[in-house]
């Protein structure tokens, strides 16, 4: 299973979550330190609201929890999800033994091969797509707002350009 901590920093590069049925979650909450919870229509289940998505524990009334939002839960990528998210860029995963079991995935980023490894292969995927992700990230503070948006107005629709 991927750790916590790289599941924190997937969300926060911007991997947004739609939960099924046999995702893995856990609660960003006191009190549920460790526990990993698994989407099912038998008891736990998505809703969709307008205000947003709720994780509704159904069949639970031992537990004073009924639901909680996407916003306090964290979201668990599987294996084949990650691999789904590198989508193209995915070139290969190995398994390597010598001198320690390790996972090792190889990426295309940029016309040039990456590789990521960890001891558990959901890592190795999760490194390459935080990488990825980065490639792709443009930092707006090196950017000219000029040079992308007509600051000015005079292109606005209804107006007239007295620069022609």
């Amino acid at each position: 299973m991927i750790s916590f901590e790289l599941a924190r920093a997937l969300r926060t590069a911007g991997a947004r979550w739609t939960p099924v049925t046999g995702d893995h979650f856990r609660i960003e909450r006191e009190g549920f330190d460790g526990d990993v919870f698994t989407v099912s229509d038998m008891t736990i289940e998505a809703h969709e609201y307008p205000t947003g998505t709720v994780l509704g524990f159904n069949g639970t009334t031992e537990w004073a929890l009924d639901s909680v939002s996407l916003e306090d839960s964290l979201w668990l990528p599987r294996e084949d999800q990650l691999r789904e998210l590198l989508r193209g860029t995915f070139r290969s995963l190995r398994r390597v033994t010598e001198p320690q079991l390790r996972f090792v995935v190889e990426v295309e980023l940029g016309g040039q091969p990456r590789t990521f490894e960890a001891a558990a292969a959901e890592n190795a995927y999760a490194e390459a797509l935080l990488a990825l992700v980065s490639s792709v990230a443009v930092d707006l503070d090196d950017v000219d707002a000029a040079d992308i948006l007509d600051v000015d107005g005079t292109d606005a629709p209804g107006r007239v350009d007295e620069r022609a």
